[in-house]
Formats: C-alpha cells, sequence, structure tokens
C-alpha cells in the first residue's frame, strides 16, 4: 500500500503536473538528510528512549497531515484541459515534502533499525557509513518518487474527468487523515 508520500507526489502530479510532484519528491527526500544525521549521530535513539520526545514529534506530524488534508478538502476540483498548471511556487512544495518528510517519526525509527545492519566498524567511520547509505537512500527515494511524477502525469489525459478527479481529491484527504488518525491513536 503506498504510503502518505507516494500517494501526495500522484495526486499533486496527476492534478497539477510533474513539476510540482517533483519539486514535492525533492523536499521528500531532503528531509531524509534529518532522519540520516539523526541517527548517525544518536539522537535518534533519544527518541527511541524518550516516549515523550517520540510522542511530541508524532503528534507534530499527525497535526501536519491533518493541515495537508485540510488544505486538499478546500481546493476546488475542475475539469482541466491537460497541460502544466502553474506551480504553487517551488519552494513551498519542496518545504510541503520535506515537513511531511522530517515529522514522521517512523521514518527515524526505520533510520534507527535499518542503517546500523549495514554498518562495518572494521570499515572504517561508523558516522560516514550511515550517513553514505542515507545518501545513497536519498538519491535512490527521489528517482523512485520522480519516476511515480512523470508517470503520473502521463496519466492526466485519461485521469482528467471531473469525476476521477473528485474522487482522487477525496482519496488524498482521506488518506491524510487516516494516517493522522493513526498517528494520534
Amino acid at each position: 500500500m503506498p504510503g502518505p508520500d507516494n500517494i501526495f507526489v500522484l495526486t499533486e502530479s496527476i492534478a497539477k503536473g510533474a513539476k510540482n510532484g517533483i519539486l514535492i519528491a525533492f523536499g521528500l527526500n531532503s528531509g531524509v538528510l534529518v532522519h540520516t544525521l539523526a541517527a548517525a549521530t544518536g539522537v535518534s535513539l533519544i527518541l527511541q528512549q524518550s516516549e515523550l520526545a517520540f510522542s511530541i514529534i508524532q503528534y507534530a506530524g499527525a497535526a501536519y497531515l491533518l493541515y495537508l488534508a485540510y488544505l486538499s478538502a478546500k481546493e476546488k476540483v475542475e475539469q482541466f484541459e491537460v497541460k502544466e498548471s502553474k506551480s504553487i511556487g517551488a519552494f513551498k512544495l519542496f518545504r510541503t515534502g520535506f515537513i511531511m518528510n522530517v515529522l514522521n517519526p517512523k521514518v527515524s525509527l526505520f533510520f534507527i533499525a535499518f542503517l546500523p545492519q549495514f554498518v562495518r566498524p572494521e570499515q572504517g567511520n561508523v558516522t560516514v557509513q550511515m550517513v553514505l547509505m542515507g545518501a545513497a537512500f536519498m538519491v535512490i527515494g527521489f528517482i523512485t518518487f520522480s519516476s511515480f511524477a512523470l508517470l503520473a502525469h502521463q496519466m492526466r489525459k485519461p485521469l482528467s474527468i471531473l469525476k476521477v478527479l473528485v474522487w482522487i481529491k477525496w482519496l488524498k484527504v482521506s488518506v491524510l487523515v487516516g494516517l493522522a488518525l493513526y498517528l494520534f491513536v
């Protein structure tokens, strides 16, 4: 099942074009650097050990997902001609993706559990190894999300029917609200 990052890139690319999806993908994958550095420097271990710190980040992430759901619900759905929509601003799209990723504590926990399994202390500095693996993960993620954006953009014409667009909008809202509620619970 695609996660909120995938759904967000796909729906934005279908509704507003590949450029928007790629900018969001860039932001999402830039957020990986925060988790990588946190895991490499041990900050993530604090989150793992402190239920309060984890809860604060979890609730902040849930609140941000609800905010995105609210913005998505307010969007007007109109049938569009298949042409590139005006971007809402490269920095705003990047920032949205970045914040979505950074406020997701599950990504941080994933890096705590995943990266150390591949670290070999006998091969040099552990922190450098973890940062390099995180950077590789970021590049692969960017290529993957950008591919989703380009594919979704190609599907704009068959999906440009108003009923389909309304369905996509409410699917996006439902997924964002569902994930936020999951984080709250």
